[in-house]
């Protein structure tokens, strides 16, 4: 069923593989052997050379290039950053909420760094409303259309919701662009839960901006992030939250003002990451190089195979069905999640737990032995199983 070509020797990539039955890219992602060869670069090439700040910028701007051609877009339109969070807080720096125009609209997707960071902005003018979510991980297209207006400044939605799965399907979130720039709004996407495992084309999309990290199913690491913002609307937004790596010159080294880069890289900081840099370079490459269409083929073939295979076993799942509305996580009920985790951990089954619910990411890495691994697990600690939705 595997539309990855030579899917064994891929897995022989992780060494994890096969002690493990990994479920729990959603959270991080499993580390390939050329990630893992990519730390060891990175100590070496400190041992040997100290500080090798051309050799690092130039893997900086490597990386970039790398998101840049993952998304199909320039490079002048991505920024490198230290974490999603960091992202959209430069994002939100460029914003003046005094004015009629404050109205922000938040999807009930939202991890909770968004929420945060968006409500964080109501001392300054912002006016945040929440668009509610049914009961079954989707949001009703009309639920958008009614919260944006006039006064909306941004629309801030999430492609697959962390805690169970849901998916905003892609012709949605083109309505949703096209309702939002109606009104004079801008549509930022947080895809943290879905790049890596499918191909994202903002521009076909239509989304203004597009953040997310690289530690889950892009095989990176912890401490590095992006964003994608188009180029007609970099220059109409001045971050105040900056850095040097920001400015138009960063060997300026000027303290007597603030000269942002006419690219995206006005929303970056400080120093860049040096040994997420790394890591994120060799992750991105593998992912590259497999093949997103490959990706995206093999983790809807696989997440429907276990979605069958749950259903034969009467394992009730909360993720929507339909794959338009179903990234590559998948939800278990469960009334004790947490020590549910634990049990099936203990069977060398690794997933994760939010809300009621475990969570089971899929990535190209993931067989149907696997699948047959997690649902014998399952059936195992039946009785930790529901009734949560």
């Amino acid at each position: 069923m595997t539309l990855i070509p030579d899917l064994d020797a891929v897995r022989a990539r992780f060494a994890s593989l096969p002690d493990l039955a990994y479920f729990s890219s959603g959270s991080y992602g499993l580390i390939a052997d050329s990630v893992s060869g990519a730390f060891e670069d990175y100590m070496a090439d400190r041992i040997a050379n100290g500080a090798n700040w051309g050799g690092w910028v130039g893997r900086l701007e490597s990386v970039r290039g790398q998101v840049a051609r993952m998304f199909g877009v320039d490079t002048d339109e991505i920024a490198i950053t230290g974490s999603a969070s960091a992202g959209i807080n430069a994002i939100a720096s460029a914003f003046d909420f005094t004015g009629p125009r404050n109205k922000i609209v938040l999807s009930n997707f939202e991890f909770p760094t968004s929420g945060q960071i968006w409500h964080a902005q109501e001392p300054a003018g912002a006016r945040i409303e929440h668009v509610e979510e049914a009961g079954d991980g989707t949001i009703a297209l009309e639920n958008f259309a009614q919260a944006i207006d006039d006064r909306t400044a941004i629309v801030a939605i999430s492609h697959v919701c962390y805690r169970h799965g849901g998916k905003i399907p892609d012709a949605d979130i083109r309505e949703i662009v096209r309702i939002a720039h109606t009104h004079g709004a801008i549509v930022i996407l947080d895809c943290y839960q879905s790049v890596g495992a499918e191909r994202i084309d903002p521009r076909d999309l239509g989304v203004d901006i597009c953040v997310g990290g690289m530690l889950k199913y892009l095989l990176g690491t912890a401490g590095i992030g992006f964003l994608y913002v188009r180029a007609d609307l970099t220059q109409e937004l001045a971050p105040r939250a900056t850095g040097w790596f920001a400015q138009d010159d960063p060997n300026a080294m000027d303290i007597f003002a603030n000269a942002p880069s006419a690219t995206a890289r006005r929303f970056e900081a400080g120093t860049p990451p040096v040994p997420s840099l790394f890591a994120a370079g060799a992750g991105l490459a593998l992912i590259l190089d497999i093949g997103l269409d490959a990706i995206g083929d093999h983790v809807r073939t696989i997440t429907r195979y276990a979605l069958d295979r749950f259903q034969a076993e009467d394992i009730r799942v909360f993720t929507p069905d339909d794959d338009a509305r179903r990234g590559p996580l998948i939800a278990l009920p469960s009334h004790e999640e947490v020590k549910l985790v634990d049990a099936l951990a203990a069977d060398k089954v690794i997933t994760s737990s939010r809300d009621g619910r475990i969570r089971a990411g899929f990535h190209f890495y993931n067989d149907e032995a696997d699948v047959e691994r997690l649902v014998a697990a399952l059936i195992k600690n039946r009785d930790l199983l529901g009734p949560v939705g």
